[in-house]
């Protein structure tokens, strides 16, 4: 039995993360729920009783064993150390502490082994990066990966309850009128999640500017597939859109082998991968992966132009294994 916070309560993770909790009966035996000083103080009813917001600025870590960060990477860079250093295990969602050596990038069933080198802290990868290690995880295994081409579309629950508002009201205004955007005389219904209207559209540019171009959610799947697979020269291209749906992050996936894979062979290796689950007959969706703990694959092909490889879509609920789930998997392999 243990001691659990959630950091990051009210959000969407972690809300996902109470109820993922609840639906796994964890063993818990206090449940401590944290957020900013504008939620302290608010009540939520759990399967642990009705439990009462704390203010993470003010809270103590004493006498947790494990908490679950979804606050965002200013306030894991802020706290998270100083609940490890009161012997907490930390499994952070944000991007604060994922490249650093000392501390393990881990995706339940791709590379569980990580987690026995944490010093109280453990790094969950970026939703994208995870969703695709599920199936790059095992063929890597298998037949040695040495390059992935990764273009990702991208659910607007990924910015949070601000994304998710933004697409719905941009919907409706802009579904008034079908006309206009045929011809082009649409109005601009006005953005402050995304650059541009994210309804009925879709924007090539996820995350914000970094080297060379790219975006950091580009580069997050350069270095987090090279540190999670153990491949430091792993090749990979990306490019992440977003596009107008509310859960579910789809990932398009060219991948390279050490040595040519036969389909057959790739196919009985991801029908066997846990927390996947391949689908012959039909192509899964963003719909299909909403609420489900299983990442999806479909549409596997050889590669055309240079035989030997492979085409995968994967899609997944990144709001579950893609975060919250994810973190629970690594807590529950804590104990």
């Amino acid at each position: 039995m243990s001691a659990i916070a959630i950091v990051g309560a009210t959000g969407a993770v972690g809300r996902t993360m109470v109820s993922i909790l609840e639906q796994r009966d964890f063993p818990v035996t206090s449940l401590r729920l944290m957020a900013s000083s504008r939620s302290a103080g608010a009540e939520v009813d759990t399967k642990w009783g009705t439990v009462t917001i704390e203010d993470l600025d003010q809270a103590d870590p004493s006498g947790l064993d494990i908490a679950l960060y979804s606050a965002g990477g200013d306030r894991s860079r802020a706290h998270a150390p100083r609940f490890a250093e009161a012997g907490v295990v930390v499994v952070d969602n944000s991007s604060a502490f994922r490249m650093r050596d000392d501390v393990p990038l881990v995706v339940v069933d791709v590379n569980d082994h990580a987690i026995a080198g944490h010093s109280n802290i453990i790094a969950n990868p970026n939703c994208t990066t995870m969703n695709v290690m599920m199936a790059a995880g095992p063929l890597h295994s298998a037949f040695g990966l040495t390059s992935m081409v990764v273009s990702s579309y991208q659910a607007v629950s990924g910015s949070g309850h601000q994304g998710t508002a933004e697409l719905v009201r941009q919907n409706e205004a802009l579904g008034k009128d079908p006309d206009a955007l045929v011809s082009g005389e649409w109005i601009d219904p006005g953005s402050e999640v995304y650059t541009r209207p994210i309804a009925w559209n879709v924007l090539p540019f996820a995350g914000s500017l970094g080297e060379q171009g790219y975006t950091d959610e580009e580069w997050k799947l350069v270095y987090e597939s090279r540190k999670i697979l153990d491949i430091d020269g792993l090749s990979v291209e990306p490019t992440c859109v977003r596009v107008p749906v509310i859960a579910g992050h789809g990932i398009a996936a060219t991948m390279r082998f050490a040595q040519a894979v036969d389909l057959e062979e790739a196919a009985a290796v991801l029908e066997a991968a846990p927390g996947l689950e391949l689908w012959a007959d039909e192509t899964p969706t963003a719909l299909d992966s909403a609420g489900r703990d299983e990442v999806l694959a479909g549409r596997l092909r050889p590669t055309i132009g240079e035989p030997g490889g492979l085409n995968v879509w994967v899609v997944g609920d990144n709001l579950r294994k893609g975060a919250a789930l994810n973190a629970v998997q690594i807590a529950q392999a804590l104990l």
